[in-house]
């Protein structure tokens, strides 16, 4: 199972919404054969582990898999049917599928034909590798993901701002470059007016090679510049304001009730299918998220060695609550919401 998390791990960033699933073919306690779903509309872990299998063997095989097979028809066909017309005997399942288009089908299925099914192997491990999938359909909304950088003494940005952007920076090259991975892996991206109006950003992956994410802003009154750069053609993005609903070109102006502005937003990105979110806002944005606890999980860059005095400060945070690793000189904490 430990293998299936290891190659399921692969398809981070090019598969969701679907979940990240791989499996291990093993005959006489050996693996013979291993797949994983690749690319959102591709085929799913099972058949990439099966194809090319010799098939007087599989009777004699036993198959892991970290997700429950699927049982219904969508872009490919039911994996489970696939695993019974093999004729295996025995699987082995980390996580039931919480999508209420499986949730136990898939494992009934295979148990009405006669395979042993065993399951909740691994089952946080599992759960951890596809919090993004089960937050998406247990919780109705995207995996939110909060991300800052603050210098030592607990500022976010000097105030005014500097006429060199670069004066601004707080975190290192290499921090910068991990940012930009992590957005291949996340399908949404939100920063809030001011962040757009003052900071300019691309908020793309244009440092590593990958999938840009949606770009989400927040504009209420429709009053920015549409020079800024997150109007440029690099990306999508969408525009939650209260004044209309349209589209131009890669711009979609999206009209919401601001009076519940964060959960009609989230719920709004759920009908899209979008599962996960980094918002990336200044300190206005980053903390009313936090004080209404809609976050999942909390990353936060430290640069030990610079100090604004004075300036914007930063969300606050218990960072020693919080699992922390070096990214080049800077200090990454992560902060998992329980």
């Amino acid at each position: 199972m430990q293998r299936c998390l290891t190659i399921a791990a692969q398809g981070l960033g090019q598969v969701a919404p679907n979940p990240m699933v791989g499996c291990v073919v093993v005959y006489n306690d050996k693996i013979i054969s291993e797949g994983y779903h690749q690319v959102y509309g591709g085929l799913h872990a099972e058949p990439n582990a099966l194809k090319g299998v010799d098939e007087t063997l599989l009777k004699e095989c036993t198959l892991y898999v970290n997700l429950e097979p699927c049982s219904h028809h969508g872009k490919t066909p039911p994996c489970a049917d696939l695993i019974i017309s093999k004729d295996i005997k025995k699987v082995f399942v980390g996580n039931l599928d919480t999508n209420p288009l499986v949730a136990g089908k898939g494992i009934k299925k295979l148990q009405d034909a006669g395979i042993a099914v065993e399951y909740a192997i691994l089952n946080d491990a599992c759960r951890e590798l596809n919090k993004r999938f089960f937050t998406l359909h247990e919780k109705k909304r995207p995996y939110i993901i909060l991300k800052w950088a603050q210098t030592n003494d607990g500022f976010i940005s000097h105030y005014p701002l500097p006429i060199h952007k670069e004066d601004n920076w707080i975190t290192g090259e290499e921090s910068k470059q991990l940012v930009h991975q992590w957005r291949t892996q996340e399908q949404a991206i939100l920063v809030g007016y001011n962040t757009a109006l003052l900071d300019n950003p691309l908020l793309t992956a244009r440092l590593v090679n990958g999938k840009n994410p949606l770009r989400v802003v927040i504009d209420k009154e429709l009053a920015l510049p549409k020079h800024l750069a997150v109007f440029n053609e690099d990306a999508e993005t969408l525009v939650f304001n209260n004044k209309e609903s349209i589209q131009k070109n890669n711009v979609h102006y999206l009209k919401i009730d601001f009076t519940h502005l964060l959960t009609e937003m989230m719920s709004y990105l759920f009908t899209k299918n979008i599962a996960s979110i980094i918002i990336e806002g200044g300190t206005k944005t980053l903390s009313q998220f936090m004080e209404q606890n809609l976050w999942d999980e909390a990353r936060v860059f430290v640069n030990p060695h610079k100090n604004f005095v004075n300036g914007l400060k930063s969300p606050v945070i218990d960072l020693s609550q919080a699992s922390k690793q070096f990214v080049g000189t800077d200090e990454l904490y992560i902060f998992k919401n329980k």
